[in-house]
């Protein structure tokens, strides 16, 4: 099972919050909201055409109960993002969540799990959000995919998914795309191990 982490991030690479202002303020982070003027139908589409490509989806504990309290209630436009998040199956990290609501979902221990999970498996398991989760995958070199949309704007501080004193890791650029606002979509697959 290819592991494709796939993060809204702005130049300076903070992930955290971008949807909404109370999004995920941990840290004192004021800036949350802060992709909303970038997003246009490119984006839109592209984030329908990630969502549909994916087996099943991959989450953090906060991520997936944020999620969990509201794709399963949304109807009208958004029911086109809500449906494969609603209905393919999800996996949460977490050593504490013992009974998930939003069905189907299965809980793994840990990090350890995932690489168990991505063996054992087939077709394409995103990651959405979870900065904390992406980070320990990208460390524990289990990432065989990166796609972002790279906002062009400086938020100067909040949650990044590059580890601290991770390994040295290589990627290379598949696709790229410019969307209206001057952000921009960018895939990049995982390059084989370097020396060193």
């Amino acid at each position: 099972m290819k592991v494709v982490v796939v993060e809204w991030m702005s130049l300076d690479g903070v992930v955290q919050a971008p949807g909404a202002p109370d999004e995920d303020p941990s840290g004192g982070f004021a800036h949350g909201g802060w992709h909303l003027r970038w997003f246009d139908d490119t984006s839109r589409q592209w984030v329908v055409d990630n969502l549909n490509q994916a087996a099943g989806f991959l989450f953090g504990r906060l991520t997936y109960e944020r999620f969990a309290a509201h794709w399963p209630h949304v109807t009208g436009p958004e029911k086109v993002v809500a449906d494969p998040l609603n209905s393919k199956p999800k996996y949460v990290v977490s050593s504490t969540l013992s009974s998930p609501a939003w069905a189907p979902t299965s809980v793994l221990p840990d990090v350890p799990a995932v690489a168990k999970l991505r063996e054992s498996g087939d077709g394409e398991l995103h990651v959405i959000g979870s900065a904390q989760l992406a980070t320990s995958l990208l460390a524990h070199d289990l990432v065989d995919e990166l796609r972002l949309m790279v906002d062009p704007v400086l938020v100067g501080g909040g949650k990044r998914i590059w580890p601290e004193g991770g390994r040295l890791a290589s990627f290379r650029l598949t696709s790229n795309e410019p969307t209206s606002t001057g952000a921009l979509l960018l895939t990049y697959g995982r390059e084989p191990a370097l020396a060193g």
